[in-house]
């Protein structure tokens, strides 16, 4: 039942019956038809929902949890006002209702505020202003909703996120051990998911796709960069078939010991899940491996998720420049524009034959303009301002995931969500990792790293550099890093700087001490060795009264300035600046610092425009 016949029927939506109950301090879905408090509300099943920030978000929009802004008393339900008005007019200022009353919220707002004054006129007049104002509608529903999505990668991949206790149960999780980050996300630092989406033939009506004996591959796999700032994100796809090696992983057995599974060489990437009794975190540092970025977590699904998010959501408008009849997905679409859920929207995300070269590559490219238009549903205000919608969405995301154990709760997954949603649809952006056809083959089945576009480009994500045009929320603060770098320079022999490895190449440290005094003149350089512990980027620290030595440095490494850490006082004597390799480090006179665009060429898609399969 739609918000539209709310009081017309005896059955409701259980996104709008949720209550508090005075005696746990929680909100609670009342599915029974009775009007009791809340106390009997807590007897019906159902989901209950931490009372910790929702007392404001549904106070103002009068959304699933039966609060009531648009009329009558603060506590009064939505299908209790929509009686109520039924009933007549005359008793707005009495706080009665036929179904008696739900005790009244306790939130930032004092009793006599605005919207929570005793005289129920008051409440629904600001309540109709609210329904005039679908901007504030739309910003509280997203409120509501802890972010309403992280990110949804569709194309047997989604990233999901859940706010109800009722949806705990739904969530698989996985210990990936080591792999996994055990905090859920830095708010002072970028994120990195892995999205995996696996062709294990799981689910109902999945058996007669392909190879139904299968133990999964990452099939599809998306590396979803969150900056720093939060004001973009990169979607970098990293095509199956690619030849890679996988590196050494441990798993986790079902009796709590490790098993070290082996790596292996010149194998393709989708067999870093699934084979040797690989899981995904050994996934996870097989992108570490290739892409120098730091997997946070992951997220996983099967086919089941393509169908039950495109039919939650309402369906996926998709666009075609021809027709497409393929025997193989059993996709059938005319040219134009459509509206898919369900075994067309799989279908569609899984046909390989009909786009482009018939390649994975092709398909990949599909997929990114399915998901992007995916987000831009999930975002709309059909979406966000739907009760009904968003149950069923949070319900099906949930239930599809499988997640590692750092965001393996609700209460986790919302977290996450909100703050993912911080990044502007306009500014994400999807890429695929550059490759070339295998030289090794006769007939190029597989492909390979193309190293000249792929490393400036993961150098970029490394970096944190939007492929977008955006404009930094820390804008201050980058300023005062930039200027780090502006200012005079010393000569090559008057710098002096320590040098330590803290990145993966054995012998670093030695190798750019070498290099510095025979190639650059730094004769004061000494190599320290390996670094106290490994760190992911290199960093220059230095004292004020050494800025100039440092800039010059810089320009010899081509450092970024995010690498530069100045102290507070001074250096005394023949005291030496400090290099500490980082695993951004790939070789001496290979600049670290990233580039400010993308290579030509690197494909690259906006999730804020509709583009058509070709």
């Amino acid at each position: 039942m739609d918000a539209q016949s709310r009081g017309r029927a005896d059955e409701f939506d259980p996104a709008d019956q949720w209550v508090l109950n005075p005696n746990t301090g929680d909100y609670e879905l009342r599915l029974n038809n009775s009007g009791g408090d809340s106390a009997a509300a807590s007897q019906a099943p159902g989901p209950r929902v931490p009372r910790r920030r929702e007392a404001e978000d549904v106070r103002d929009t009068g959304g699933p949890r039966g609060e009531s802004a648009r009329g009558g008393e603060r506590g009064e339900s939505v299908r209790d006002e929509d009686r109520r008005r039924g009933a007549g007019r005359d008793e707005q200022g009495s706080g009665t209702s036929p179904l008696g009353e739900v005790p009244e919220q306790r939130g930032r707002r004092s009793a006599g505020g605005a919207r929570g004054k005793g005289s129920s006129g008051q409440a629904e007049t600001a309540g109709r202003r609210s329904r005039k104002a679908p901007k504030a509608r739309r910003k509280k529903a997203l409120l509501w909703t802890g972010g309403t999505m992280a990110f949804v990668l569709v194309g047997l991949s989604v990233g999901g996120y859940a706010l109800y206790q009722h949806f705990n149960g739904n969530l698989n999780t996985v210990d990936v051990g080591s792999a996994g980050n055990k905090n859920v996300f830095d708010n002072d630092a970028p994120v990195n998911i892995l999205i995996i989406g696996t062709d294990k033939r799981t689910g109902k009506g999945n058996e007669g796709y392909g190879d139904k004996g299968s133990v999964g591959h990452a099939d599809t796999n998306i590396l979803f960069h969150v900056s720093e700032d939060r004001s973009n994100a990169t979607a970098l796809s990293i095509p199956r078939d690619m030849i890679t090696n996988i590196p050494e992983c441990s798993t986790k057995q079902p009796d709590g010991s490790e098993k070290a599974i082996p790596g292996t060489a010149g194998v393709r990437f989708n067999e870093s899940l699934g084979q040797e009794g690989r899981d995904p975190g050994c996934t996870m540092r097989t992108a570490e491996e290739i892409t120098g970025l730091k997997v946070d977590h992951f997220m996983m699904v099967d086919f089941n998720a393509v169908k039950e998010l495109s039919t939650a959501v309402g369906g996926v408008q998709v666009c075609l420049t021809k027709p497409v009849k393929d025997k193989d997905s059993h996709l059938d679409l005319s040219a134009g524009e459509h509206r898919i859920q369900g075994e067309d929207a799989l279908a569609f995300v899984r046909t390989r034959h009909s786009f482009g070269n018939k390649s994975d590559l092709d398909r990949i490219q599909v997929q990114q303009q399915f998901i992007s238009s995916m987000i831009r549903q999930m975002q709309s205000d059909d979406t966000l301002t739907s009760p009904t919608k968003l149950y069923k969405l949070a319900d099906a995301a949930t239930k599809a995931l499988t997640v590692d154990t750092g965001i393996g709760t609700g209460t986790k997954l919302a977290s996450l969500a909100q703050e993912l949603s911080k990044v502007d649809t306009k500014n994400i952006t999807f890429v695929t990792v550059p490759v070339l056809d295998n030289p090794a083959e006769k007939v190029p089945v597989t492909v390979v790293l193309n190293e000249a576009k792929a490393e400036p480009l993961f150098a970029m994500m490394r970096d944190d550099t939007s492929l977008t045009e955006v404009k930094s929320k820390n804008k201050a603060a980058k300023s005062k890093q930039d200027a780090l770098l502006k200012g005079p320079r010393a000569n090559a022999a008057d710098v002096r700087v320590d040098v330590y490895n803290g990145g993966d190449i054995g012998g670093a440290a030695q190798q750019t001490v070498v290099w510095l005094q025979n190639n650059k003149g730094v004769l004061k350089s000494t190599n320290k060795a390996n670094a106290p512990a490994k760190t992911a980027k290199t960093t220059l620290e230095y004292a004020p009264n050494q800025a100039d030595q440092a800039r010059a440095l810089a320009d010899m490494m081509g450092l970024p300035s995010s690498a530069m850490k100045q102290g507070t006082t001074d250096a005394e004597g023949l005291q030496a600046m400090v290099l500490t390799l980082g695993a951004d480090f790939k070789g001496v006179g290979i600049p670290i610092a990233a580039p400010a665009k993308a290579p030509e060429g690197v494909q690259q898609a906006n999730a804020a425009k509709a583009e058509c399969a070709k």
